[in-house]
């Protein structure tokens, strides 16, 4: 399995449209020298849409589907009892799971489908990461926000300029076996159930922190107002509520568009941002603004992620 690139992604049927853009973008962005697959997980994804995404696939660029629930009863022996959580639970964790359920690859590439990949994976994969056991951005698309950078480094315990998002990851998955990602995720789930922004997000801040590389952030570019745009961009990350499918001037969003236009749900993805109205502009707006809020409850909290590693109970890896 050496020879090939596995780039894992997750979604739903609500999601396919955009993956279709997200995959088409890495598709024509790499080298037909070398061998890819995509890994699509997935919660009962329509078998119309596994066709279409399905259709995406080359020569050199495989995709291939895998159904979350099975990936998941595939480890349980290992873990005994361990998973005691139900399933919907724990696929919000889904991409933690990835090194026991692919124990064939001893490194890989996770990428939300909320973005386009204007780079060459490949450039991204021969990345040496070392003893790290994640490559990943720091994020800065929230940084500036007095409670969430609180919430970083009162909640997670980490400095407001390490904490990363996890929505590109370089993944050192023979090191995170070793290291049981899984069983420790777990074990720290069952036994203190933190309160979470960003869940697994934040989980691998806490658990990986000391051993992240970080990446250029043409690696994980999220759009942003105030700042310009990142030169020589590699993936484009449609963070948060920043949309183009929803919203009009989003930075980066003619990019997204001029993928989009190839797209078999092109006529769906336009007819999406055309009927996204104001009841639901005004509902992501209050979503911001609670994140916010929940950002400092949290943070103030008695249990959070540095408090119970202050105490001297094992949080990182």
């Amino acid at each position: 399995m050496s020879n090939i690139i596995p780039v894992f992604f997750t979604i739903d049927d609500g999601y396919a449209p955009f993956l279709s853009v997200a995959l088409d973008s890495a598709i024509k962005n790499s080298s037909k020298e070398n061998k890819y697959k995509a890994i699509i997980l997935h919660e009962d994804l329509s078998q119309d849409n596994i066709t279409k995404l399905q259709s995406l696939a080359t020569d050199h660029f495989q995709v291939e589907f895998v159904q979350m629930k099975e990936g998941l009863e595939s480890i349980t022996d290992r873990m005994s009892n361990r998973l005691r959580c139900d399933y919907f639970t724990l696929t919000i964790y889904f991409r933690l799971f990835i090194p026991a359920m692919f124990p064939q690859y001893d490194k890989g590439i996770y990428i939300d489908s909320d973005v386009v990949v204007t780079g060459d994976l490949a450039e991204l994969f021969a990345t040496d990461l070392g003893d790290n056991y994640i490559g990943a951005c720091a994020d800065k698309s929230v940084v500036d926000v007095p409670p969430l950078a609180q919430y970083m480094e009162e909640a997670v315990g980490v400095d407001r300029h390490s904490y990363i998002n996890s929505g590109v990851l370089l993944m050192n998955l023979k090191m995170l076996r070793e290291a049981e990602l899984d069983v420790h995720f777990l074990s720290l789930l069952n036994t203190y159930h933190f309160d979470c922004i960003a869940p697994d997000q934040d989980y691998l801040n806490a658990m990986c922190s000391g051993k992240i590389h970080y990446l250029s952030e043409a690696w994980d570019a999220m759009p942003t107002e105030d700042k310009p745009e990142v030169e020589d961009v590699k993936i484009i990350h449609y963070n948060l509520f920043s949309k183009p499918w929803c919203y009009d001037n989003i930075q980066y969003g003619d990019v997204f568009w001029q993928y989009a236009q190839d797209s078999v749900y092109y006529d769906e993805i336009k007819a999406y941002k055309e009927n996204y109205s104001d009841e639901q502009k005004e509902s992501d707006s209050k979503c911001l603004e609670l994140l916010v809020n929940r950002g400092v409850e949290i943070a103030a909290s008695q249990v959070t992620f540095k408090k119970v590693f202050e105490s001297g109970e094992k949080v990182r890896l």
